[in-house]
């Protein structure tokens, strides 16, 4: 991941969040209503990110997808090939379909139809 991209992103984010909240506590009613001042200065700063910061924003999600498509996570196709590799009676004969019955033995060794 771009460092760069990732540190100006967040930097100017919290800024567009820190500034208007400090001229909103500047006034009167921001002192009384901290709360208020608070929701504004948060809709201010999601507003100017959303209208500055596209190209940082870009940076950052690309610089993401590339790390995350050069981790090896195994795929569904090697997934199953192992699990088909581990399980019991890989090597023995399939089951009978389901319009054929098997045949039983008995505790002495015989078969019954």
């Amino acid at each position: 991941m771009n460092a760069r991209s990732f540190w100006v992103y967040t930097v100017l984010r919290i800024l567009f969040f820190l500034v208007p909240f400090g001229i909103l506590m500047l006034l009167p009613i921001g002192r009384e209503f901290y709360w208020l001042s608070a929701i504004f200065a948060a809709l201010i700063g999601l507003s100017l990110s959303v209208i500055f910061l596209r190209r940082p924003l870009d940076e950052v999600s690309a610089s993401l997808a590339e790390r995350r498509a050069r981790r090896t996570d195994p795929t569904d196709e090697q997934i199953e090939d192992a699990a088909l590799a581990d399980a019991p009676g890989a090597d023995e004969a399939p089951a009978p379909s389901a319009g054929e019955s098997p045949e039983e033995e008995s505790a002495e060794g015989e078969r019954r139809p």
